[in-house]
């Protein structure tokens, strides 16, 4: 069999194991990925690749190890979700680095982090004092948690005890210049209405309008393709 064929075999097969392990393994974000999570992800690629071009590795031997390296972090995240024992023992636990203003040296230094790596992390939270801190928690992802002081905190109409009226997610009516009928059907709108509403707003015909939403009190917003 030629060269080329047999690599292009390899990585089909390797790219759709990949995709079957991927999607077993859930949709955990990037940013919320443990350092051993990253790890595992990083071998499972590195297997794909090698098993895609080097053909000193059977395929069965790769597609064999590829297998085992995605379902073994399955199994064990199974096992963390039964025992929280476990999953602190897999996955470390938060370690709290500043209560009530005061960063816990000892917490720190458990954490391997440096009083500027630690205000770095603060800043990206938005926060340059460590005194308006109440508490920073380290996360098992290497995110840092912050709650702020009470007095620090920003106003929202719940601590003014305001009442507001809660607002749905907005109906898409129009995309793409094709309209959304499920969305004119459950507002009891009609193509008619749609069409005037768009010409306010310098639209010609539907085909005009890139997008056209509204919102639960009845704004609309709408976007016409350019030009």
């Amino acid at each position: 069999m030629p060269e080329m064929i047999l690599i292009l075999i390899r990585s089909i097969t390797a790219f759709l194991l990949l995709l079957i392990l991927t999607r077993i393994m859930g949709k955990k974000q990037i940013s919320h990925l443990t350092f051993f999570d990253y790890c595992v992800g990083i071998t499972i690629g590195s297997i794909a690749a090698t098993l895609s071009v080097d053909q000193n590795v059977k395929i069965v031997n790769g597609l064999v190890s590829l297998t085992v390296w995605g379902l073994l972090p399955i199994i064990l995240a199974y096992i963390g979700v039964k025992s929280m024992a476990f999953s602190r023992v897999m996955d470390g636990k938060a370690i709290i680095l500043i209560r009530n203003g005061e960063v816990l040296y000892k917490n720190l230094k458990k954490s391997l982090l440096t009083i500027d790596e630690l205000l770095m992390l603060l800043r990206e939270k938005g926060t340059f004092k460590v005194a308006d801190v109440e508490m920073a928690v380290f996360e098992t992802n290497g995110q840092l948690s912050v709650m702020l002081k009470t007095n620090r905190q920003p106003v929202t109409p719940q601590t003014m005890g305001i009442t507001i009226q809660l607002e749905e997610a907005p109906k898409v009516l129009i995309m793409d210049g094709i309209i959304q009928k499920k969305s004119i059907k459950d507002l009891g709108y009609s193509k008619e209405w749609l069409e005037t509403e768009v010409q306010k707003y310098g639209a010609k015909e539907i085909k005009d309008v890139f997008l056209a939403q509204i919102d639960s009190k009845g704004r609309m917003y709408v976007n016409l393709y350019e030009g």
